[in-house]
């Protein structure tokens, strides 16, 4: 039996390897976690023992294979938690993350069988983010890019949005920018305000609806180029 620290760390390490590469630093995993780079470096002694997580020397952390499988079972968890709390109990999208982090832990396996086939076996959570298949093969390849990396004019769909920052979440469902949502980039800031326009093909400047967002909060958007030709999502920046 792992503890949930124990899983909590492996999700963690699971997330930073997905955004960043491995091997992941443990200065990198502090900060995912807010706890400090000693209490990092006893738990990865800890998961290494289990044969959990590879350490190298100076370099960082490696998931096992045992170790990622881990990981993505928490994970499934956590995403049927949250699209569950948000379909069937009325939760709002930036009030679901702390919740299923602390249910993700205790749901048995037929538990999470049946509030998948509630939900219909979504592929994604609320927030756009992709749920492990029931037989824990990682999700694809990530195409999405953050919404910083495009420049004025370009045309984008909304694919996923952080969900670590209840508070963040709160502004972005206030400002109506949710997985789904097309947008244009109408101006990025030098000091890194990127403004975005909802109505982009409006007949008037007058009638298009704009939102400037921190750079913080737009580089928690990821993204999808879409093609103004045909309206259909592109893969990365410019189609890459």
């Amino acid at each position: 039996m792992l503890s949930d620290v124990m899983e909590d760390y492996l999700k963690a390490i699971y997330a930073l390897q997905t955004e960043d590469g491995a091997p992941v630093a443990t200065s990198a995993i502090a900060e995912y976690l807010d706890v400090t780079p000693p209490t990092v470096t006893s738990m990865v002694e800890k998961l290494e023992d289990r044969g959990l997580v590879e350490r190298e020397k100076y370099k960082g952390v490696e998931l096992t294979p045992e170790g990622e499988t881990v990981a993505l079972e928490v994970l499934r968890h956590h995403r049927l938690l949250e699209a569950y709390l948000t379909e069937h109990l009325d939760y709002s999208w930036n009030e679901v993350h702390d919740e299923a982090d602390r249910l993700e832990h205790h749901i048995s396996e037929e538990f999470e069988r049946r509030v998948a086939e509630a939900l219909g076996d979504p592929e994604v959570d609320p927030h756009g983010d992709p749920i492990p298949s029931a037989d824990l093969t990682p999700p694809e390849e990530d195409d999405t890019t953050p919404l910083t990396e495009y420049d004025s004019g370009d045309a984008v769909v909304v694919a996923r949005v952080s969900d670590r920052d209840e508070e963040e979440l709160g502004y972005l469902a206030d400002a109506g920018i949710t997985p789904g949502t097309e947008l244009e980039v109408v101006d990025v800031a030098p000091f890194g305000m990127v403004t975005v326009a909802f109505d982009r093909e409006a007949a008037a400047d007058s009638e298009r609806r704009d939102q400037s967002l921190p750079e913080n909060v737009a580089r928690s958007i990821r993204v999808r180029t879409v093609d103004p030709a045909n309206e259909t999502p592109e893969t990365g920046v410019g189609g890459a």
